[in-house]
């Protein structure tokens, strides 16, 4: 058994998305840093600061999200912030502690109204095939909605 993108939509309660509008990477599209600006509020100099390289992708520090989120004077941006943080460290949780580049491009379509179940069945199935395969390793993805999938089935 497997989910489905029907199941993943019903249990992220995202319904109102435009389910016919999948996310996917286009090619002409904003850079981590811009994206990362217009998501946060801050100038283009504050989040050059901060990005760091992990291993070979781009990524921001969770705590220097977290700080935006206590400080910003924005109540719309802290919201954004905060949600960005969360899609980070629980949907997509690549880098322990960061968020990545994967991350702003998911969270710029969800301002479109874009779905992303699409965007994490496929990190459910990647990460798990990746884990099968090697016969170890760590899930990479939201393993709190596979949790929830194997309660509703089993």
């Amino acid at each position: 058994m497997v989910p489905t993108v029907e199941e993943y939509t019903t249990l992220l309660r995202c319904p109102r998305i435009q389910v016919d509008k999948v996310y996917s990477r286009a090619a002409n599209v904003l850079t981590f840093t811009k994206k990362l600006t217009r998501i946060i509020g801050m100038s283009e100099q504050w989040v050059t600061a901060r990005i760091k390289q992990k291993g070979e992708n781009r990524c921001i520090p969770w705590r220097s999200l977290r700080d935006q989120i206590l400080a910003h004077p924005d109540t719309k941006k802290k919201v954004d912030v905060f949600a960005l943080n969360m899609y980070g460290l629980v949907i997509f949780p690549k880098a322990l502690g960061h968020i990545d580049k994967a991350v702003t491009d998911l969270f710029d379509q969800l301002e479109r109204r874009v779905t992303p179940v699409p965007a994490i069945l496929a990190e459910t199935f990647r990460s798990l095939s990746a884990c099968r395969r090697t016969g170890e390793g760590r899930f990479v993805g939201c393993a709190q909605l596979l949790l929830v999938w194997f309660h509703s089935h089993f």
